[in-house]
């Protein structure tokens, strides 16, 4: 009879170690921070939940959840559709496939605060290359002045930077599709958007999960690169709630307000999460019935 050894949860125990102190101990410290008025390291006001509905019924809350929201569902109606067509249109084999890779990925090295910059200086209309292609369509085209601007080119930007990570998991599961499909299609005489509805799209449903919690995750939470490209603004146009968090807590230090915004925050991203998982597993499930 075969006997079990559990030895090998020793092993586990340094990480979770690590993530209690990384994750558990900080999140616990903000729960504590969200409930008492703190006016210095030994004075503070026990308050509950006055911090919470003080956040709730603020403006700034509202509105910057809107344009996240926004903001986070526009990236996901571009990006995922682009990111499977780039995919698709990739060569399989070869050094042309190694070197697109290659490419693909150049976007995902540059760091966030710089892909800012770079976009900063690409749309200045009198010196940079974007800029002054726009402008010599015709178009009145400032992103520092105009708020439609400003919007239009933070989600360009994103979808510059972002779109490559969708391809590149596209074609991860594109690769990972048996040649016997394609071969079972070729046989029955299925058309290209045949094999791309009824063999392609299904075997890339995990992928696509994964795409678009990354996607959603990451475009609710963006900070660096429209803060170093408009800062904001013109106005609040391009505020979204991570910046407003920022300015709370680092700008004026108001960390039990801080706190409560942060948690809040934290829910609304984990609900989405999860309601994104569970809609696209339902439809996965109703998909092999």
């Amino acid at each position: 009879m075969k006997t079990e050894n559990n030895r090998a949860w020793f092993l586990v125990l340094p990480v979770f170690a690590l993530v209690a102190f990384s994750a558990i101990v900080p999140l616990m410290t903000v729960v504590n921070y969200s409930v008492q008025d703190i006016f210095g390291p030994d004075d503070r006001v026990f308050v509950g939940a006055e911090w919470y509905r003080e956040i709730l019924q603020d403006d700034r809350l509202q509105q910057g959840l809107l344009r996240q929201f926004v903001f986070s569902f526009a990236i996901l109606l571009i990006e995922i559709p682009l990111g499977i067509a780039v995919a698709l249109a990739m060569p399989r084999r070869g050094r042309l496939a190694s070197l697109t890779l290659v490419v693909l990925a150049l976007p995902l090295l540059i760091p966030w605060n710089v892909v800012g910059t770079i976009w900063q200086i690409f749309g200045r209309a009198d010196i940079g290359l974007g800029g002054v292609l726009v402008t010599a369509l015709g178009v009145d085209y400032n992103y520092a002045a105009n708020p439609f601007d400003a919007w239009a080119t933070v989600l360009v930007m994103d979808v510059w930077h972002w779109t490559s990570l969708v391809a590149l998991l596209c074609f991860s599961g594109l690769k990972a599709i048996p040649d016997a499909y394609y071969q079972a299609a070729k046989i029955d005489g299925a058309s290209a958007w045949a094999v791309f509805r009824f063999v392609q799209l299904p075997k890339l449903k995990n992928v696509l999960l994964i795409a678009v919690l990354l996607r959603f995750m990451d475009s609710f939470m963006i900070y660096s690169e429209p803060f170093v490209l408009t800062g904001g603004g013109p106005g609040n146009s391009t505020t979204f709630l991570s910046q407003t968090l920022a300015r709370l807590a680092v700008g004026q230090f108001d960390l039990g307000p801080a706190a409560a915004f942060s948690l809040i925050y934290f829910l609304i991203i984990l609900l989405f999460c999860w309601l994104f998982y569970t809609t696209m597993m339902q439809l996965g499930r109703g998909s092999q019935q």
